[in-house]
């Protein structure tokens, strides 16, 4: 029977505590919040509840092979799900905790099996948006929260989205205004030696490694499994340490291609098919352009990725083909 979802809206810089004591009492009762961080919105459940996190997955329809990442509202409590703590994330965490880095620690017995895929590592992070913060100091446990969107669809960066993806299958969402990140955490395994980029996100590898030198980027070593297709049968047991390692994630409904921007004939060639054309754009369009549905995009990788999720949501709304 679907759920009647409710949308709360809140500053998202002083967020109300009146509100955020609510959606807390939801996540220790064991129940579902949508809530923003400074990436995307996250979808919440007490991390240490293996039912309450087992509902992220059916109200996403998220593959049980596919693990979840913990927030924490600070650094100091990480004894409650990390069994080691290397120089390497010391490190790390005192340059980009509070922010948008998540790090694969070996994990405690006291995580459940659901959150990690049944491996032996769990992904962490503290973000550092104060709606998040506060949630996370209110409800007094950590918050396991993948995107806030149903599985291999494209990630909400607003509530409206949320509701759209979620509506009907979850209690509560936090309306804190658009995101500011825009695009998931960067995850990085630190149990390997180097350590190895598993997502790539807001933090570059180039920061990182300004921290603490050379990390492996690229194909798997012995330290993780390779990326499976979530269709494949061998899928659910494979052990993948942390989320967007799949074949498919952050898609829109619709067929996205990339071009060159000045390469016009792709375009043309689909308008003589009489299709509806969706077109993400770099500047003003070039003549000849016409009869698209076109967004013009910010040339700065962060203003790109601030704005990305949100267009295609919009270009998919319209109805593009």
């Amino acid at each position: 029977m679907p759920l009647n979802t409710e949308v709360l809206k809140l500053d998202p810089a002083r967020p109300a505590p009146d509100v955020i004591a609510r959606a807390a009492a939801v996540l220790r009762a064991g129940g579902l919040v949508a809530f923003p961080t400074e990436t995307v919105y996250g979808l919440g459940a007490n991390a240490l509840d293996a039912t309450a996190t087992s509902q992220i997955f059916v109200a996403k329809g998220r593959p049980s092979h596919n693990p979840l990442i913990v927030h924490l509202a600070d650094a100091n409590e990480i004894d409650q799900l990390a069994a080691g703590w290397p120089e390497a994330a010391a490190r790390l965490a005192a340059r980009f905790w509070p922010g948008p880095l998540t790090l694969v620690l070996p994990k405690r017995p006291a995580v459940p099996d659901v959150v990690t895929a049944g491996g032996p590592t769990v992904a962490v992070r503290i973000p550092a948006h104060p709606v998040a913060q506060a949630l996370l100091k209110a409800a007094r446990v950590p918050i396991a929260a993948p995107s806030a969107n149903a599985s291999n669809h494209i990630s909400a960066t607003r509530a409206e989205h949320v509701l759209k993806g979620l509506g009907g299958r979850i209690p509560l969402i936090l309306d804190g205004g658009p995101t500011a990140g825009g695009l998931e955490s960067t995850v990085l395994d630190v149990t390997c030696n180097p350590p190895r980029l598993l997502r790539p996100g807001l933090v570059s590898p180039s920061e990182i490694e300004a921290v603490i030198g050379k990390i492996a980027v690229g194909p798997a070593s012995s330290c993780e499994q390779d990326p499976l297709d979530a269709e494949s049968e061998d899928a659910a047991k494979a052990v993948v340490r942390s989320p967007g390692m799949l074949a498919r994630h952050y898609a829109p409904s619709v067929p996205l291609e990339c071009i060159p921007a000045e390469d016009l004939a792709r375009l043309e060639a689909l308008r003589r098919e009489h299709r509806r054309i969706g077109w993400l754009c770099f500047g003003p369009a070039p003549a000849g352009a016409c009869g698209l549905s076109i967004i013009e995009m910010p040339t700065q990788p962060d203003g790109y990725a601030a704005h990305l999720y949100a267009a295609l949501h919009s270009l998919e709304s319209a109805g593009v083909e």
